[in-house]
């Protein structure tokens, strides 16, 4: 907390200053904040975190962009003098968050383990540093950590091999993924299901069928038994691909030699018609479905209907809904989440209401993002006096509120002119130690200074500098 009122205080400052001392002082208020990271026992305890999470975090979110952006990033870092705190999570840390840079990943790993000789890498690190190369199609580099891994006896696990040969796939390297689909066994590394299903990926991504129908009766003979994903796979590329009878061969096929997939095969071919782009064929199909009595998955449903809100035909959506409903679909929080955001959309508050109120007799407590839909809309109507009870109530039904619900409050107060209220809300936050942002302390502030309610917009300047440690 100290530190972000270092540098809500730094950015104050740096406002009045001239364009070019602005970027030297940020810079050395960040330095400062490692400095002080270190010097407050950033080493202590936790993987090397201190008392508070706020400083370990901003130093990590420092280095980052320092790997991300700077040309002589090690010499950097050097300068830094973060040797003390350099572990396993950090480096972990560091390389979530610069998955988009694949050789400044690489230079940074390299640099950890070169310069500080307490720091050995373990397989979580060299596995992430492989997904970030793969990722970013440094092919090379990648082949090279993983030798290092391997003379290291360090296994790969097939969730990473399969991400690899995935990104061969995507990237119509076809060869080099069948290539090391075959040399799972030099990596201490079986192969799996998974496995057969990430070089199924990738040969319906180039559209070599043939060579996935003959990968699918090798699985079979090896006695690998297929699963969900693989029936979806080959499916989703024949869908993909406009062959919505071979899709349905396909299935009939597996059927009879006993592999029947876990879902039934219609659910599959409208997964498949919907990640090809056929919604209007997949429309097709469900409503031949619903004809002849039969509903869909819920999983099913809940793309299609997502598919269709997203397309505009909410009405559709809502009647199709109430049709599988009759017939017999369970929905789950999933559904209602969808159904009550669509409605709510196109001003159907009633119908939100009563997917709601349906959802909390099926045994769900309402979490923020479930009734947030709705509380928007009767602010969109003007309905202020039924939003701030609807919310009250919720507030008792469901989950405890999160900052997007009262960040959301505050605007919508905001914007109907509602300042008491908004400053009220504003208070209850600090109450659930959620933070507000400056700009919405600044906008209560001057909305009730305008409405001339200057006690409370002094009470609220208070609240901001007891919160900020200023």
């Amino acid at each position: 907390m100290i530190l972000f009122a270092r540098f809500i205080l730094a950015k104050r400052i740096t406002a009045r200053l001239p364009l070019p001392d602005r970027t030297a002082f940020s810079l050395r208020t960040l330095k400062t904040a490692v400095t002080d990271h270190l010097s407050n026992g950033g080493s202590k305890g936790g993987g090397g975190r201190d008392g508070t999470n706020d400083d370990y975090f901003a130093t990590i979110h420092h280095i980052s962009n320092i790997v991300r952006r700077d040309i002589y990033l090690e010499r950097t870092l050097n300068k830094m003098c973060i040797s003390r705190i350099i572990n396993s999570e950090l480096v972990y840390r560091v390389l979530r968050s610069c998955s988009g840079s694949g050789i400044e990943s690489f230079r940074f790993f390299n640099w950890a383990r070169t310069q500080h000789l307490q720091y050995e890498p373990t397989t979580v690190e060299f596995e992430e540093l492989l997904k970030i190369l793969a990722k970013t199609r440094h092919w090379e580099t990648m082949w090279k950590v993983a030798h290092q891994m391997k003379t290291q006896k360090l296994p790969i696990s097939s969730s990473v091999v399969s991400f690899i040969i995935e990104h061969y796939g995507k990237n119509g390297l076809i060869d080099q993924a069948v290539e090391l689909f075959n040399k799972c066994k030099n990596f201490n590394c079986s192969q799996t299901t998974e496995i057969y299903n990430a070089l199924l990926f990738a040969l319906c991504e180039v559209k070599n069928f043939q060579g996935a129908y003959a990968l699918i009766r090798r699985m079979v003979r090896k006695g690998v038994v297929p699963d969900k994903k693989t029936y979806s796979v080959l499916v989703n590329g024949w869908c993909s691909a406009g062959k919505m009878k071979e899709a349905q061969m396909f299935l009939e096929e597996m059927s009879q030699k006993g592999f029947n997939p876990p879902v039934r095969g219609r659910d599959l071919l409208i997964g498949g018609l919907l990640n090809a782009g056929y919604l209007e064929s997949a429309k097709g199909l469900v409503r031949k479905m619903t004809k002849e009595g039969f509903v869909p998955d819920v999983s099913t449903f809940n793309s299609l209907a997502e598919a269709i809100c997203q397309s505009g035909e909410i009405d559709f959506c809502i009647d199709l809904y109430h049709d599988v409903c009759r017939l017999g679909l369970c929905p789950d929080i999933e559904t209602y989440k969808i159904m009550i955001a669509a409605s709510s959309k196109i001003g159907k508050l009633d119908e939100a209401f009563s997917i709601l109120y349906r959802s909390i007799e099926d045994g769900n407590k309402p979490f923020p993002s479930l009734y947030a839909p709705i509380l928007k809309g009767l602010f969109k109507n003007g309905m202020f006096d039924d939003a701030f009870s609807f919310f009250s109530d919720m507030k008792l039904k469901g989950h405890p509120p999160n900052r997007p619900i009262y960040t959301m409050l505050l605007k919508m107060c905001a914007r109907g002119g509602r300042y008491i209220e908004a400053a009220n809300y504003l208070i209850e936050m600090t109450e659930f130690t959620l933070s507000p942002m400056s700009r919405h302390f600044d906008m209560v502030t001057d909305g009730l200074k305008n409405c001339g309610k200057h006690d409370m917009a002094t009470r609220i300047e208070q609240l901001e500098i007891s919160m900020r440690g200023m």
